[in-house]
């Protein structure tokens, strides 16, 4: 590789700590995710309301960091190949495969690489509960628990000390919601309000307000 190429790559690795925080815990009966909702220009606030966990089928989820647009059209390529394996199987894309696929699109597009990183989380009847951590240029990790962009090292200090074994759907999803609160509150990139999603046995469902309240965090990131 070109010693050009190094200094880009390390350039766009390091844009992608810029901002934005996502978590994701495995847990007994599915997974669970939470991530803030600020999209930041540089030291710009683009916007105060975007939603960072997107839907990929009925029992599959990502999140999203980096270029908006390079994670839309990643969210597009995942929800298309999801689509077709599930009418051409018959049945849901294993989590597993959908990881790799998200995997090999990021590898094969490492000289030009999309600006994002990625967790891939599901539940499937087979394996349960799974997420992965994906990078740029399509490195994968399996993980007990996630957090991605640059307040991760705040939520990761909170995953750390309350992640245990065994977790349930219903306790893993406050401990995300935690997470991000406490990367908002020691992260300038990182803000305005927090979204979680549950996925397990009964499909892919964001939480509603309420459900969020029940975390404990500050009414005002809800």
């Amino acid at each position: 590789m070109h010693p050009e190429d190094n200094r880009y790559s390390e350039y766009i690795a390091e844009q992608i700590k810029k901002g934005t925080t996502t978590c994701a815990l495995t847990c007994s009966d599915g997974v669970a995710l939470a991530a803030d909702t600020r999209a930041s220009a540089g030291f710009f606030i683009a916007d105060r309301h975007v939603m960072k966990i997107q839907k990929v089928d009925r029992h599959l989820g990502m999140t999203i960091a980096g270029g908006v647009a390079d994670a839309q059209n990643l969210v597009d390529i995942m929800r298309y190949n999801a689509n077709i394996y599930r009418i051409s199987n018959k049945e849901l894309m294993p989590v597993k495969s959908a990881s790799r696929l998200c995997s090999n699109v990021l590898f094969n597009q490492r000289y030009f690489p999309y600006y994002v990183q990625v967790i891939v989380a599901g539940y499937d009847n087979k394996e349960g509960g799974q997420i992965y951590n994906i990078d740029l240029f399509g490195s994968i990790t399996s993980e007990k628990f996630i957090s991605t962009g640059s307040g991760s090292p705040v939520a990761y200090g909170y995953l750390e000390s309350e992640y245990k074994e065994g977790l349930s759907v219903n306790d893993a999803y406050k401990i995300a919601i935690r997470a991000i609160a406490a990367a908002i509150r020691r992260n300038a990139g990182t803000g305005d309000s927090i979204n979680a999603v549950i996925i397990d046995r009964n499909g892919y469902r964001e939480l509603s307000k309420e459900l969020k309240e029940s975390a404990g965090v500050s009414a005002n990131l809800i």
